[in-house]
């Protein structure tokens, strides 16, 4: 018998069950794939070509507090951080670049918005250990790093609150907005409600203290090297093993679940107390996703070569054409002209193809669980920014929200973030609670994307849940 069986081999999964191995817990690991790493894993096409599955650029796990224990390089992990973390092109030929450098970015803002940059982005870049203290924890821990640092929570956690569209107000220039737009935008809630400020601040932040890298070869060589971490502590890990319901677990003193409310509810069932099967049912998933992968015989012409500097663009125009977007989509719509996210890995990692052709990773936000192929949107999108691209494509893969979910059953109807960041659920997941981790039975505990401090491959999810399961083991 195992002390802990961990149902979901993604980071959240591996972070768990790492902390508890380190704990010197026997830890089982059950992956419903033939293979780990649930949305960070990367997939060869018939081409050769690396696609990476879900997530594409990393800023957060260089970041995370528990990732930072992790020896990458000494399991073969390279890190590629290129000088520019993100680019936004405009119409026109212009482009807002944001650049790991705090002062280049700023100098490039000049005197219209540069100031007002560095005194949003200045202090959290300087402080962004404090920043992710204050903001990755469940309520009890956020009040109690709170009470503990007042002054410092206070100017670094009060511009988070605000709507994304004050936020922007600050700013003169398109190209400002557009980067506050880009950021909150990741949020995929809609830029007038509060909180999105928070994705901005958070992401903007992250870019000048510790870049928005990506590992060579793919995002699967994260979870690769986790999994070597925990074998080596003596975990073990079973792929092939579905968990349709509580039969399907073996004998253990806890379960750790590394899923969403809806997969748990399935699971568990009746075991649930009402009242807490009642709470399973209300949770508010997000939208949902269509991912278009392209092979490109070339580099993306886009019409300002700067933007070729970043792995990561935001297209969608300005600030308020991407609000536009996103406000459609909350409304359970299509946009014609959608917020597109974009990697463009091949450029700084031409190990991911063969035959120095390029790989282009890219999504839209759409209603949750949508049926409509948005690859001609997103290919407008590109080419209006890029004139020339779609002569590059080579081949494409579309994938609707229910490929990504059969994929992942994680990806509840294509939603990448693990539920709603709409208002308080972007803080408090899955719904308020002192002990978002806890469930109604003992020894059944939630980890995921859909607990705090949600969706990212940080593994703080799972990490901090492991430390609820260790204190019901002692």
């Amino acid at each position: 018998m195992h002390d802990v069986v961990v149902v979901g081999s993604g980071p959240n999964g591996l972070a768990g069950a790492i902390t508890l191995a380190r704990a010197g817990r026997s830890v089982l690991v059950l992956e419903a794939n033939d293979e780990i790493g649930g949305a960070a894993r990367s997939l060869t096409n018939a081409s050769g070509a690396v696609h990476d599955f879900g997530s594409a650029i990393h800023p957060l796990t260089v970041a995370s507090p528990f990732m930072r224990t992790i020896d990458w390089g000494g399991h073969g992990l390279r890190w590629i951080n290129p000088e520019a973390a993100v680019a936004h092109p405009l119409d026109n030929g212009d482009a807002a670049v944001v650049w790991r450098d705090l002062d280049r970015t700023v100098s490039e803002l000049g005197a219209d918005d540069g100031d007002a940059y560095r005194a949003l982005y200045g202090r959290p870049s300087r402080r962004f250990d404090d920043l992710l203290a204050l903001t990755t924890k469940p309520l009890p821990g956020l009040v109690r790093e709170g009470l503990q640092r007042p002054v410092l929570a206070a100017r670094l956690l009060r511009p988070l609150a605000a709507p994304a569209s004050l936020t922007a107000r600050r700013f003169h220039t398109d190209r400002a907005k557009a980067i506050i737009a880009g950021h909150a935008a990741h949020s995929v809630a809609p830029l007038n409600r509060p909180l999105t400020s928070g994705f901005a601040l958070l992401l903007g932040s992250s870019a000048h203290a510790v870049g928005w890298p990506f590992p060579a070869g793919g995002a699967g060589e994260i979870t690769r090297v986790m999994a070597e971490v925990l074998t080596s502590l003596g975990g073990e890990i079973r792929t092939g093993h579905r968990v349709a319901s509580t039969d399907d677990l073996p004998e253990s003193r806890a379960v750790l679940f590394a899923l969403s409310p809806r997969q748990i509810s399935r699971i568990v069932g009746q075991r649930f107390s009402r009242s807490y099967r009642l709470r399973l049912s209300r949770f508010r998933y997000g939208p949902g996703v269509c991912k278009v992968d392209f092979d490109t015989s070339e580099p993306i012409p886009w019409t300002n070569p700067a933007v070729a500097s970043a792995a990561t663009v935001h297209v969608g125009g300005t600030f308020a054409e991407v609000a536009a977007a996103e406000r459609t989509v909350a409304r359970g719509r299509h946009p014609r002209t959608p917020f597109v996210l974009l990697a463009q890995h091949t450029l700084f990692d031409p190990s991911r193809t063969p035959d120095g052709r390029h790989t282009v990773w890219t999504y839209c936000h759409v209603p949750n669980g949508s049926t409509i192929d948005m690859s001609g949107a997103i290919e407008a999108q590109i080419e209006r920014f890029a004139p020339g691209f779609r002569d590059t494509i080579i081949d494409r893969r579309v994938w609707l929200p229910a490929d990504l979910e059969r994929a992942d059953a994680n990806l509840i109807g294509g939603d990448v973030a693990g539920g709603s960041n709409v208002d308080h659920r972007a803080l408090l997941r899955p719904w308020p609670t002192l002990n978002p981790y806890r469930t109604s039975v003992p020894m059944f505990y939630m980890g995921s994307a859909s607990t705090p401090p949600g969706g990212g491959v940080h593994g703080l999810g799972g990490h901090q849940a492991a430390h609820e399961v260790l204190r019901y083991l002692t």
